[in-house]
């Protein structure tokens, strides 16, 4: 079946009226118009929404750093509890035990150093206090006041 070109009328366009898909066009404006109104609109409504959407996040944000602080209350209460049944006693037992083993291994540390122990320095104190003490008593000048102190260089070479 052959269609003739003329058979069925099309309108078509006054040459004074703009073509339905050229710019000037009515139907083209009024699509400008709505997509103008639409961008007002979403703006007058975007910072309402914005401002809405800063008071929920606040609100979140104060929600959730109240039960992170819950949490954690919980877990400070659970791991004191633990520490106590674990060592046994009060509240200060744990930290006294804790401390004791630290000094104990410590001073072992020091003595594979060769270090002497606290208990050691303390006894050699008292014995020196001692021999200055019998010193005095039996009347010999003591080697501090003879001497006046000298630097560890002068003493090494006076040593050697």
């Amino acid at each position: 079946m052959a269609r003739s070109s003329r058979s069925k009328s099309t309108p078509v366009p006054d040459a004074t009226e703009a073509p339905p898909d050229s710019p000037e066009s009515p139907q083209a404006q009024n699509i400008w118009l709505a997509g103008l109104g639409a961008f007002a609109s979403a703006q007058a409504e975007g910072s309402k929404a914005f401002e809405a959407l800063v008071k929920e996040g606040l609100e979140m944000q104060s929600r959730t750093q109240t039960l992170a602080k819950e949490r954690m209350a919980e877990a400070v209460q659970r791991m004191e509890h633990m520490t106590a049944q674990a060592t046994g006693g009060g509240a200060s037992a744990p930290w006294d035990r804790l401390g004791g083993i630290f000094e104990e291994r410590v001073g072992r540390a020091l003595a594979r150093m060769g270090m002497p122990a606290a208990s050691e320095l303390a006894a050699l104190a008292a014995r020196v206090e001692a021999l200055e003490r019998q010193l005095q008593q039996t009347g010999a000048p003591s080697a501090t006041a003879d001497k006046p102190a000298g630097t560890r260089a002068s003493r090494k070479r006076a040593a050697s």
